[in-house]
């Protein structure tokens, strides 16, 4: 089995879940790489609260700037044991389709699909060679249910599912694991750029009549990409306070 001490690599870790994940990892002495595109905020983490992890400030779209970065991690801590996928933002909500623009949507697909794939291929050559591997790419409910006045991000979410369900074949005889996580609401920053009419709608829908906390989230992403989570792959996580009971 591998080391309990896994050397895992965050994306989009310089705020909301990707943070608050890094955090309990940190915690637990875990040899972490955070990727984002924010430079500032990662230096100050780097600085400031998760000292001595290894960042890196790259377009998480892009493979000439995240495949480098995996490399000097790996060369660093010897190898690559998880990668979860945090990589998010919205685009134009509160619209319908015929309302929002082309260049958005292509944006929003792009960023948080897109991104999924790079991180992706860039970790698997090492996951493979030792045999072992944990994955995790962070979806949402709309990708399930489809949220009106969302069609760019339930689509692209609907898309990460896609691409866990295929993974999770694909590899399923490799000693690596692929699997999503679903959230309902969980207040991060992201949220709080969204219209207030449509923060209300998302919230309404969960039976828990509550947003999830970042805690909720890094805890249940901690033991997805745990050794112990060893015969579940290709599947999306709950947790969505009861909104999605399949």
């Amino acid at each position: 089995m591998v080391n309990s001490k896994q050397s895992i690599i965050i994306t989009g870790a310089a705020s909301g879940l990707g943070f608050a994940l890094a955090r309990r990892l940190h915690a637990a002495g875990h040899p972490l790489a955070l990727l984002d595109l924010n430079a500032r905020s990662l230096a100050k983490i780097q600085a400031e609260q998760l000292k001595g992890v290894f960042t890196a400030a790259v377009d998480s779209t892009d493979p000439s700037q995240v495949n480098p970065a995996v490399e000097e991690f790996a060369r660093k801590s010897g190898r690559v044991d998880a990668l979860v996928n945090c990589v998010g933002i919205t685009g134009q909500t509160n619209l319908k389709s015929h309302e929002i623009s082309l260049e958005d949507f292509d944006q929003v697909m792009r960023v948080n699909v897109r991104s999924c794939l790079v991180a992706f291929r860039a970790v698997i050559p090492h996951m493979l060679a030792q045999k072992y591997g944990r994955v995790l790419h962070v979806a949402s409910i709309a990708g399930k249910e489809g949220n009106a006045g969302m069609v760019a991000y339930s689509a692209s979410k609907a898309a990460v599912i896609g691409l866990t369900k295929s993974q999770g074949k694909e590899y399923a005889e490799t000693g690596v694991t692929v699997n999503a996580v679903a959230p309902a609401v969980i207040r991060t920053a992201m949220h709080d750029t969204m219209p207030e009419a449509q923060f209300k709608y998302m919230t309404d829908k969960i039976p828990m009549k509550r947003c999830g906390t970042l805690e909720e989230f890094a805890t249940l992403a901690a033991f997805i990409i745990s050794p112990e989570n060893s015969f579940t792959t290709g599947f999306t996580y709950d947790l969505s306070g009861g909104r999605a009971t399949y």
